[in-house]
């Protein structure tokens, strides 16, 4: 199958994009790496009136550090931050996430923003974004607003965002000193039925804080488990401690059911990899030395 006519636009800055976005007045896609949205045109779930293509926006393919802060913009691909050895030391999470993204074809030309527009319940890009409390920047004609990614979505690949606005940066703060992140696939980089992101500062006395948990593929978005959270901070990670914070999962997940898994399965799997992947952050950050300055922060 291929798509329905449409409307064709390359513009080369971000004022003409949203010029061109805000005439279509809801009609029109915003086209980045295209890795979603070309199949959906394909089969004709999306039959927009126009398509706006803003790869041709340099100022859109930008990574800046600005003290502890981390800003990437919409159009940075997959890979660059794969390969990126500033991101690797700045957002080592994102970093990793990335890597379990597709093949190497989707991460050439996927992109941040459009991962974070596309919305997928399963992404890691938005997982990632969510444990780490992102800001995503957009902008309109209106100008330019700051949306927290844990208030940008209200349903499965849905956002909040209005018809006329377009992702053009997401920033990141000081990551914490320790993450994990583990994902059950059918097969190798297929779309994850769960996926768990956790992340946290580990201080000279053995306890955590700041310690953060999301979940992927389970709900018809993805989800921070803020009553785990504040069970494992101020912990040691004990295996009782895990163990509680996982069981809590199963009274805010409501699980699909689709043709990679059953709505049981992943209500089986959920706290299981939050076991794990919680095991595997005390792990790592045991065979990793203490920065006496962060631990002297706690």
């Amino acid at each position: 199958m291929k798509p329905s006519r449409f409307a064709y636009y390359r513009p080369s800055s971000v004022a003409e994009a949203v010029t061109t976005l805000q005439a279509h007045d809801g009609a029109a896609r915003v086209l980045a790496g295209g890795q979603s949205l070309t199949p959906m045109l394909n089969m004709r779930l999306w039959r927009p009136e126009a398509l706006i293509d803003i790869n041709d926006i340099d100022a859109l393919d930008h990574i800046d550090v600005d003290g502890p802060r981390t800003t990437l913009g919409a159009l940075v691909r997959y890979s660059t931050v794969e390969r990126s050895a500033l991101l690797a030391e700045r957002l080592p999470l994102l970093v990793e996430m990335v890597g379990h993204i597709g093949d190497r074809q989707v991460r050439n030309r996927g992109t941040v923003g459009g991962a974070l527009a596309h919305a997928d319940p399963t992404g890691e890009v938005l997982l990632a974004c969510l444990t780490l409390d992102a800001t995503v920047i957009v902008e309109s004609l209106k100008g330019v607003r700051r949306v927290p990614v844990t208030e940008l979505y209200d349903g499965s690949y849905s956002t909040v965002l209005a018809a006329d606005e377009i992702v053009t940066a997401v920033e990141f703060d000081r990551s914490p000193a320790h993450h994990a992140f583990g994902e059950i696939c059918r097969k190798h980089h297929d779309f994850a039925i769960v996926s768990v992101a956790v992340c946290g500062e580990l201080a000279s006395d053995g306890t955590w804080h700041d310690v953060r948990v999301g979940l992927g593929g389970v709900a018809d978005t993805a989800l921070r488990l803020s009553a785990a959270e504040a069970l494992l901070s101020g912990s040691t990670l004990a295996d009782e401690d895990i163990a509680a914070a996982a069981a809590l999962a199963l009274g805010v997940i409501d699980p699909p059911d689709d043709i990679r898994a059953s709505a049981d399965y992943r209500r089986h799997l959920t706290p299981i990899q939050i076991e794990r992947v919680l095991r595997d952050l005390r792990r790592r950050a045991a065979d990793t030395p203490i920065d006496i300055t962060r631990a002297g922060e706690q």
